[in-house]
């Protein structure tokens, strides 16, 4: 270490490296500060998405709660100025705990009391006023260093702030979220904001610190640093322990994958639950009533040639391959492990009457918006087996655009058929799934099947009492040229739901609560949103 004597401006205390050096080591301080609250800031958004669904609103929430806390925290800094480097200190290893913890927390409130909305934005706020903070202080401490004008400066703490949020935009999702989850992540990224804030201080600035002061900032950070290390070390039973109050006891498989979190429950065939990204989306309670409702009415007519949009557990395969008319059935589901989970689970691949073995299936991975563009033929029967619409990642799957490219797709006389959510519980979401089919030059007949909703719910299902209540299923069965008939073809299966007079009855039942008038929904002006 080089002990130069260098003279600060107002008298400060000297520090202990050359002005260059010293201001170099601002700026590393910096870029890991900087990189370390956009971790935070993408960890909030990420899981508030999957904990309460409706992305958009959730980034929404999180940025401008965000933004507007650091205008507030900037003007609290003005009163630390005086101790910038004792204050810079301080406020880094508060937002190394606030930060670091933020997503067990998050996760913790979800599990076991169901409601996380208000830590979201409370979380937000704290983070952000510590944000805000940041920047006058570190103006203060490099004016303090090298004396230089105050344009310099400026440019100089924006650039390495701005580089340090694009390296840690970049590590979040292909480097902290695949290789250590959200829960270790954060702590991880806590723990080297404290490191980093700690370092700096009691480095460059040790001189400027009463001796009160340093063992304060020394007590704080190894406080904050143990205790997220202490809490990363128990984050896998935490993690274990937060399953169990949010799906029971009879946990299975849990899995996070490149495209969500997948959670099998139950023994047997009479029990299994699967969850994805903490949304119920088959029970074997009643799944037979929603894949009865949803693929039969579609293979009334030509149905040689199948294709399946998402339906990874192959249930709705199960359906389809029950009838011989069937050459080939076209699967396309965007994450390969639930159809791997779907081939090797032995409860799961017993409920779909292991279809994956039948030589007529195909399944293929991608995403089905994409993969409908490299034009893979004409289909007799379309089946859109989806998560519901909302403003999320699902959206594009419901918009009129997308129903232009499987209007493509569709042989002559062939038939489309879609989930568009219940039409009592979200009739809003329903009829303009119907609407944006119409966009398309489809001819639609909606039906609506009674049943226990929210399975396949679009929003958070807690396991304890979650699922009971009845609201139905909603449908929209679609064709070029001319309406379809809503019925079932005369080689159909035995069912163990579905008859033709209820099927006619249906359609009477979804006609009946028509919203007039609902506008499509397409790419540039998606109309979706999380009804109650």
């Amino acid at each position: 270490m080089i002990d130069q004597q260098v003279t600060l401006r107002g008298g400060a205390a000297r520090l202990p490296v050359r002005p260059r050096t010293g201001r170099y080591l601002v700026l590393a301080a910096v870029f890991v500060c900087a990189a370390c609250g956009l971790v935070y800031e993408l960890e909030l958004v990420a899981l508030a998405s999957y904990l309460i669904g409706d992305s958009v609103t959730q980034a929404s929430v999180v940025l401008s709660v965000m933004v507007f806390a650091m205008g507030i925290g900037s003007l609290l800094a003005k009163r630390l100025c005086s101790r910038a480097a004792v204050g810079f200190g301080l406020i880094e290893a508060a937002l190394a705990l606030v930060g670091g913890s933020s997503a067990l927390v998050l996760y913790a409130t979800f599990a076991w009391i169901g409601e996380s909305r208000y830590a979201l934005v409370g979380f937000s706020l704290t983070i952000g006023v510590l944000i805000g903070a940041e920047i006058p202080l570190l103006m203060t401490l490099i004016q303090r260093v090298d004396r230089q004008d105050a344009g310099g400066a400026v440019a100089d703490l924006f650039a390495a702030d701005y580089v340090g949020a694009l390296v840690g935009g970049l590590a979040f999702p292909f480097l902290l979220l695949p290789m250590l989850g959200q829960l270790t992540g954060a702590l991880l990224t806590g723990a080297v904001n404290a490191a980093a804030g700690g370092a700096l201080v009691m480095w460059v600035f040790r001189r400027d610190l009463s001796c009160r002061s340093r063992w304060l900032l020394i007590v704080v950070n190894v406080t904050v640093i143990a205790l997220l290390a202490t809490v990363a070390v128990l984050a896998d039973d935490f993690e274990r322990a937060a399953r169990r109050a949010v799906y029971g006891d009879r946990v299975r498989v849990a899995m996070q994958t490149d495209v969500q979190e997948v959670v099998l429950t139950g023994a047997g065939r009479s029990s299994l639950d699967l969850y994805l990204d903490g949304r119920l989306r088959v029970s074997s309670r009643d799944e037979y009533r929603y894949h009865d409702a949803l693929v039969h009415p579609a293979m009334n007519g030509p149905h040689a040639r199948v294709l399946i949009l998402g339906g990874g557990d192959g249930l709705a395969a199960r359906e389809v391959l029950r009838y011989p008319g069937v050459r080939s059935v076209t699967l396309v589901e965007l994450d390969p492990a639930v159809t791997r989970l779907a081939r090797t689970d032995r409860v799961l691949s017993a409920l779909n009457a292991h279809a994956y073995r039948d030589p007529r299936l195909t399944a293929v991975a991608g995403d089905a918006f994409t993969w409908l563009r490299a034009a893979h033929g004409r289909y007799d029967a379309v089946i859109s087996d989806l998560p519901d619409p909302g403003i999320s990642a699902s959206t594009k799957l419901y918009s009129a655009e997308f129903y232009g490219l499987v209007s493509e797709a569709l042989a002559p006389g062939g038939r489309l058929v879609v989930h568009g959510g219940p039409p009592c519980g979200r009739p809003h979401t329903y009829w303009t799934v119907e609407a944006s089919m119409r966009a398309a030059g489809l001819r639609t007949r909606p039906y609506r099947i009674g049943g226990r909703y929210p399975g396949f719910a679009s929003g958070p299902d807690r396991a304890a009492g979650g699922g009971t209540q009845v609201h139905g299923w909603g449908f929209v069965l679609a064709g070029l040229g001319q309406t379809p008939a809503l019925g079932l073809d005369p080689q159909a299966p035995r069912l163990r739901s579905l008859t033709e007079p209820a099927l006619q009855e249906a359609g009477r039942h979804a006609e009946s609560g028509r919203l007039p008038g609902m506008a499509p929904s397409t790419l540039v002006h998606p109309r979706y949103w999380d009804e109650p």
